[in-house]
């Protein structure tokens, strides 16, 4: 016991020690520093190139976008003044707000704001739909622009302020002008931070200034809305891959913020003096169980269906997730809870093994050898993937688990060959709840039969005519044309459901202002 506690102390004396301020850093300790244990290590530094969580809070630190979801996941405007919008609503015009300046100290202009937007709407999911729509887009002067639509799209709004995927934010120009399919790395954005380049050590720092030339919008800061303040001087992502380490350093007071805490450490941080929990978003993750339609036996339907009635919600997520304050069933696509969250035509998805079965039959399954990549490198996704494995052999199905570390097991699910040539059949994952909250943002109901839509790349036209029916609807046929969406959703099955998870946010207690919003952001955030 003696041996193990003094190996302990000593990871966290060498945290500490290894958290002191160097001779360059030493002017920064007389200012306010927020101290963060982020999810994972920055690597790659353009939010339009790359949908990584951790690039997206980067992107929101950095960077604004037109407009912002607030935290009812409304559209408000951000680096907008105001719009008008022509009695057909064919026709936007938006002005620019005053005070918009890049880092570099040259105002945002809709120079800018114009090939920003192009480029976003050439590469994300909700842009791509936006674009469809688009009959042109072009500067009006130097700080107003003009969306010009083919047809109403009531969603161009919530569009524009998407927190998802690829977000909208806006670049200078020049740094556009590069090889389209290269990530931009200049890092110049217009937002409330800086990122400190000369003080990143990869693997280990990442460093925000506060930028004092922003200037924040007047209203009260609401989910991503209103105003911006940068309350700490310098924010630091301090990379701290062991939880135990990253617990210690938290109730020790070395970390402010741990972002995503193990769910098996929560109760006992619960407890501690210093510490309490906070739950970021009002919507809960989803987890799902993606079958790979081009091939057998999930390019059937009916197979996909076969999954509705194998998979016990409850016991895929108490092997993940433990405790049941921590997760819920739920057989909504698009988030129970949320806005969009019916679970129509899914009142008998319970497990039944014998109707399972004679679709399996009917999908013309018997019996061949499904490959399922996963990871315990991602501790819940591999606890699930054993369970999903173990009741779909009890449904007679032979299944092959294929285990590697997380960024081999995403290259293998990127392979769209066939299963027995490097491809694969089926396979587990998970996505915030806003991203799966709504229609069009949710990448798992997106059927488009381009195979550019989500891994596993299922193709249904009815479907994408009825998701395109809701993202038509005006608010008052919204419900009916939802109903129509999710019934069918039901019947095909792009993806099973698994259930809903809470992921909370543990804070030393001196630090306020955390705010509820889809992604979290480290503005308004204060510590006494």
């Amino acid at each position: 016991m003696m041996r193990r506690c003094r190996s302990l102390c000593l990871i966290i004396l060498g945290f500490a020690l290894a958290g002191l301020p160097t001779a360059a850093e030493a002017a920064a300790t007389e200012n306010k520093v927020l101290r963060v244990v982020p999810h994972a290590d920055l690597t790659l530094l353009d939010p339009v190139f790359s949908s990584i969580v951790i690039t997206r809070e980067y992107g929101l630190m950095v960077y604004e976008e037109l407009f912002a979801w607030d935290s009812k996941l409304q559209p408000q405007p951000q680096m907008v003044a105001s719009w008008t919008t022509s009695p057909d609503a064919l026709t936007w015009r938006f002005t620019l707000r005053d005070g918009l300046k890049f880092h570099d100290g040259q105002p945002v202009t809709s120079a800018d704001v114009v090939p920003s937007l192009k480029r976003w709407m050439g590469r994300d999911l909700v842009g791509i739909k936006l674009a469809a729509a688009l009959a042109s887009l072009d500067p009006v002067d130097a700080k107003s622009f003009e969306i010009k639509l083919k047809k109403p799209y009531p969603a161009l709004l919530f569009s524009l302020g998407s927190a998802i995927g690829q977000i909208p934010v806006i670049m200078r120009a020049k740094d556009l002008e590069g090889d389209p399919s290269k990530p931009i790395t200049t890092a110049i954005g217009s937002g409330p931070y800086r990122f400190n380049r000369d003080a990143r050590v990869s693997g280990a720092l990442t460093v925000f200034d506060r930028n004092p030339d922003y200037v924040p919008r007047s209203e009260p800061a609401d989910g991503l809305a209103g105003g911006r303040l940068a309350k700490a001087d310098r924010v630091e992502w301090r990379v701290i891959p062991d939880a135990a380490t990253a617990a210690a350093a938290l109730q020790n007071g070395e970390v402010d913020i741990w972002e995503q805490p193990s769910l098996d450490l929560v109760p006992m941080l619960a407890k501690r003096s210093g510490v309490r929990i906070q739950r970021l978003s009002e919507l809960s993750n989803q987890t799902m169980l993606r079958p790979n339609s081009l091939y057998p036996p999930f390019d059937n339907p009916k197979a996909r269906l076969a999954l509705a009635y194998i998979i016990n919600q409850a016991d895929v997520m108490a092997a993940a997730f433990g405790d049941q304050q921590f997760w819920r069933r739920c057989n909504a696509y698009y988030i129970c809870g949320g806005p969009y969250g019916t679970e129509v035509g899914t009142e008998d998805f319970k497990p039944d093994l014998a109707k399972a079965k004679a679709l399996l039959a009917e999908a013309g399954y018997h019996g061949e050898k499904l490959v399922f990549p996963s990871t315990h490198e991602i501790a819940w996704i591999g606890q699930m993937a054993e369970v999903v494995a173990d009741e779909m052999k009890q449904a007679g199905m032979n299944v092959d688990i294929v285990w590697a570390d997380w960024g081999t097991t995403t290259g293998h699910l990127a392979n769209q060959g066939p299963p027995s040539a490097g491809g694969w059949n089926l396979f587990v994952t998970g996505a915030s709840g806003a991203t799966m909250h709504h229609p069009l943002t949710n990448l798992g109901t997106n059927m488009a039969c381009d195979r550019k839509n989500f891994g596993g790349w299922p193709c249904d036209e009815h479907a994408e005519a009825l998701r395109q029916a809701f993202l038509d609807a005006d608010a008052a046929a919204q419900p009916a044309a939802l109903d129509s969406l999710h019934r069918y959703l039901a019947s095909v099955e792009p993806y099973r459901v698994l259930g809903q998870y809470d992921q909370p946010v543990a804070l030393r207690a001196n630090v306020t202002g955390l705010l509820t919003s889809p992604v979290i952001v480290y503005w308004n955030i204060d510590k006494n």
